[in-house]
């Protein structure tokens, strides 16, 4: 049974998001073509006084879209060549996301924030729209339940900028293998 899931799902706090988000599967449609990939790799990134949260600063042009309501995508571009792909979770004016990380599929496995936006067509096209079929991206429940012994904590990579305590939070989730 597949469902799309909806604001309710990603209107819950960014950490539970982030978890529940493991075994779910991120379906992108592009050029008459739809792929599903279940998702194995997430970190959180959760609100103004997380250091490593692009919105610790507050709203800005580029980090606006995380103050809107649950649901929508936050895609934006860094070191120069890279897209990441972000789902905003929580209530509307609390700047939240979840940073999609890897994703795998019966064929192959996607590991890498950029590799995974590069994979499925993803770019600035993207941001500030909704998880929708109409968007060409959303997220399917399709009964997958990751049990919390084979999710494994880690802190999340690559933002050291933020101070070694919001660096070392455990905010990165991913399925153990």
């Amino acid at each position: 049974m597949k469902k799309v899931l909806t604001h309710d799902f990603f209107n819950r706090p960014t950490l539970t998001v982030a978890q529940e988000l493991l075994g779910k599967f991120l379906v992108r449609s592009y050029r008459g073509k739809t792929e599903s990939y279940m998702i194995t790799e997430v970190e959180a990134y959760d609100g103004e006084k997380d250091l490593a949260c692009h919105a610790h600063r507050g709203k800005t042009a580029r980090n606006e879209v995380m103050f809107r309501h649950a649901g929508h995508i936050y895609v934006y571009f860094t070191y120069g060549m890279h897209w990441m792909l972000n789902l905003v979770t929580g209530p509307r004016d609390y700047p939240a996301a979840v940073l999609i990380r890897g994703v795998e599929s019966a064929s192959r496995q996607i590991v890498g924030p950029a590799r995974l936006t590069k994979a499925l067509h993803i770019d600035k096209k993207l941001n500030t729209k909704l998880l929708s079929q109409k968007s060409g991206l959303w997220v399917e429940d399709r009964g997958v339940r990751i049990p919390k012994r084979s999710i494994q904590k880690t802190s999340r990579i690559g933002v050291d900028r933020a101070g070694s305590v919001w660096a070392g939070k455990p905010y990165r989730f991913v399925v153990k293998k």
